[in-house]
């Protein structure tokens, strides 16, 4: 670390009480606690702390947590100290150094951060209070995504039910998560015998009223026809646990809606608010084929220090898309990274995905690294890395994506 700290804090959070280590720069101890998740019992430790250090200014004091963000986190950043995160596996690679038995316990743990940011604080990354628009944006697009995923679980039980006893349905939408199916099904009670009495002209308002062009009122009627033939009460029952599922779907299909719109919403008064310091930045960022709301929504969520420093070492390895080598003697293995930020690698893969069919060069990457014999994934991670690497290039020159110069640099080697 290229700053000279006072004193060196270790924090091991809990759920009911963290216990704080206080070190000074010559690894001594200063001082020992324990605190209550509560605010009387933070606001007490946030006391106690500001006199422990009161001969040195709060940035002269460097704090470890395993954590990234969480309430005693921001109240330490708020009040201007250096807080550091770690990696919980590095961390207990660095309590060995403290006990070679594996012993482990909360007092130790914090000691174990406090010391070994004092010794090899360059393995730890500084956390920055982030502005309260990208704070929001984290929590609406993470609360979207739960949302997606509770959605497709609700669809798949709503699926399971229906492969039970009514199939047919299934040969119309194969996911079960159409809106016009769960009307369909709430038309019918979810009874296989009272949707094969629907006339065509039902049928047919109904796909109108859903902008269902792909199938006819005669194809859907010809498949509600023949029911499954059952044994008496199995298809009441089972029917009884769709109408209870159809709501929670409506619901969360409607609630993810709505923070879509949110965060789209949200993304859009940034890019536009001239005061806003990485403005122009998100621009570029959007500028990219491929890289829509929920990918910018995920870089400036998961990834938002990293952008606004053009760091493109650290949001490739963030990403996942930096590839870990292990060599020893005579043998070399290269793999996929794993340790990274799932959200940021999910949303840059799909990215990539659409970065390849709209951007010739991107294309070739794309063909060029198949035919050596890679995987469809593996390939993509490579078109994500060079997205990376042209994003951090416009950044620096603080430039929009051009095809049109593009496509001149691509002819000027030939």
């Amino acid at each position: 670390m290229s700053e000279s700290f006072s004193f060196f804090v270790g924090i091991d959070l809990g759920s009911e009480q963290h216990h704080i280590e206080v070190i000074n720069e010559q690894g001594g101890n200063a001082g020992r606690r324990a605190v209550d998740h509560g605010g009387a019992a933070v606001t007490e430790f946030l006391h106690w702390l500001a006199q422990l250090t009161s001969v040195v200014a709060p940035p002269e004091v460097a704090v470890a947590v395993e954590a990234p963000r969480g309430a005693l986190i921001d109240a330490l950043l708020e009040r201007g100290y250096a807080v550091f995160s770690i990696n919980p596996k590095q961390l207990d690679r660095f309590r060995d150094r403290f006990s070679v038995a594996g012993a482990k316990d909360d007092r130790r743990d914090a000691l174990v951060l406090a010391q070994s940011l004092r010794t090899d604080g360059e393995h730890f990354r500084r956390l920055r209070a982030d502005d309260p628009r990208i704070v929001r944006v984290r929590e609406l697009s993470r609360g979207e995504q739960s949302l997606q995923q509770d959605l497709r679980r609700a669809c798949n039980q709503l699926w399971n039910y229906l492969q039970r006893y009514f199939p047919a349905v299934l040969q119309l939408s194969s996911s079960a998560d159409e809106p016009w199916l769960w009307d369909l099904l709430r038309r019918c009670q979810a009874l296989p015998t009272r949707a094969a009495r629907f006339r065509p002209e039902t049928i047919a308002s109904l796909l109108r009223r859903h902008h269902i062009r792909r199938l006819t009122a005669e194809q859907v009627h010809l498949a509600l026809r023949e029911p499954l033939p059952l044994a008496p009460g199995v298809a009441e029952a089972l029917a009884e646990q769709v109408l209870t599922l159809l709501p929670r779907l409506q619901l969360l299909r409607q609630q993810r809606l709505d923070l879509s719109q949110r965060v789209e919403q949200l993304i859009e008064e940034l890019t536009a608010d001239e005061n806003f310091a990485e403005h122009r930045s998100l621009a570029i960022l959007r500028s990219l084929p491929g890289v829509g709301r929920v990918s910018a929504a995920a870089v400036l969520a998961e990834a938002f220090t990293p952008l606004a420093e053009k760091d493109y070492r650290s949001l490739r390895a963030l990403a996942g898309v930096a590839p870990v080598t292990k060599q020893s003697g005579k043998t070399r293995l290269v793999s996929m990274r794993r340790a990274c930020d799932n959200r940021l690698r999910c949303a840059l893969f799909h990215a990539a995905n659409v970065h390849m069919q709209k951007d010739e060069r991107a294309r070739r990457i794309y063909h060029r690294l198949r035919q050596c014999g890679n995987s469809h994934a593996r390939a993509l991670r490579g078109v994500a890395d060079r997205l990376l690497e042209l994003l951090c290039t416009l950044l620096r020159k603080q430039s929009l994506y051009d095809p049109a110069k593009r496509l001149i640099q691509q002819q000027v080697p030939a």
